[in-house]
């Protein structure tokens, strides 16, 4: 089984000084399914690691997608399909998120490691009731 994970998870786990990071910490020690990256939360990823923790941070993020530390998972044109049908349903979610859920869909997955819970429990995906949302 994969998860999708999300920009807070990410940047959580670099930053120890973040409120989610011991979570994210224990949920990875933990966790055995596949961990997907979307392509599209690396810009905003990136650009949060190197203008809150600095450059070398954002280098070790960028040297762990290199190395194949993280699966990218590669936005298709119908994931760019959904997230704008999706943007009707949720106006204040943006396209990154909704691309995410479209990803999901589109994956059959069920599970996204996300901080946040606010946006995204909300949403009804087409193939499950509800996402789990975990750390």
């Amino acid at each position: 089984m994969a998860i999708l994970v999300d920009t807070g998870v990410l940047y959580a786990l670099a930053d120890a000084d973040d409120r989610w990071h011991e979570r994210a910490r224990s949920w990875l020690d933990d966790v055995r399914d596949l961990l997907l990256v979307p392509v599209t939360i690396l810009p905003e990823v990136a650009y949060l690691l190197q203008t809150r923790l600095g450059p070398a941070v954002e280098r070790r993020f960028v040297r762990s997608l290199a190395t194949g530390e993280l699966d990218v998972e590669p936005l298709k044109p119908v994931d760019i399909k959904r997230a704008f049908e999706l943007m009707g349903g949720y106006p204040d979610l943006g396209f990154v998120d909704l691309s995410m859920v479209a990803m999901a869909e589109r994956l059959k997955v069920t599970t996204l490691a996300t901080t946040d819970r606010r946006h995204l429990s909300r949403v009804t995906p087409k193939h499950v009731a509800s996402f789990t949302l975990v750390p």
